[in-house]
């Protein structure tokens, strides 16, 4: 049996990290998981960026934030690492946010949300605002728990409902369709690609395999 590709993983949040997981998972064991670092969104993965660039050579590192309102991915991955990168750190950005990767799975979408797939876009890439797309789709469902979970109480000030995150995550790692998915989402499709074209370095390989 192959040894598996030990890597890093660093993301936003738990939505993040659901789908990382389930990429990873997708890879029928060539790639295993040591860590995942999350804290604090976009702003701490952009502090650390550099760090991980240098530790990368050592250990892999599979990085995914949102483009958001940002030109382009291009643009915002010279922006964040302006020098050279390391081979072994993966930088993904999914376009515009992770939630239109979700989208893009319309049928397992529809069925988990309890609404008709009529209501899921056909271009998720192409919606400015994925997850507030997502959100109002789910006000749609016919299941009480999707809407209380999902969607932010009237009158309130937050974007989300109180257990967005754990719903979704649940709809990632149970119910998501990666295959399908990447099919109407191109920058997760260059994402599962750049993760199978990890070879490690010589310095990452050790003594043992030199």
């Amino acid at each position: 049996m192959t040894t598996p590709i030990y890597l890093n993983l660093a993301c936003e949040d738990a939505i993040h990290e659901a789908v990382l997981d389930k990429i990873v998972l997708h890879s029928n064991g060539k790639y295993k998981v040591l860590h995942c670092y999350r804290r604090g969104g976009y702003g701490y993965l952009r502090t650390h960026i550099y760090g991980w660039n240098a530790a990368a050579k050592v250990t892999p590192f599979f990085v995914l934030t949102d483009l958001d309102r940002n030109e382009c991915p291009v643009a915002l991955m010279k922006e964040w690492l302006p020098g050279e990168r390391h081979p072994q750190l993966l930088f993904r950005i999914a376009v515009r946010e992770v939630e239109a990767w979700l989208l893009a799975d319309r049928t397992n979408l529809a069925k988990f949300l309890s609404v008709s797939q009529q209501l899921i876009p056909k271009d998720p890439e192409s919606i400015s605002d994925p997850k507030a797309a997502l959100i109002q789709i789910a006000k749609k469902s016919k299941r009480r728990e999707i809407r209380e979970d999902l969607v932010p109480a009237e009158g309130t000030t937050v974007k989300q409902g109180p257990n967005y995150n754990g719903q979704l995550c649940d709809f990632v790692l149970k119910h998501w369709n990666l295959r399908e998915a990447s099919t109407r989402a191109m920058s997760l499709s260059q994402a599962i690609l750049r993760l199978s074209e990890l070879v490690l370095a010589p310095e990452a390989l050790g003594d043992d395999n030199s």
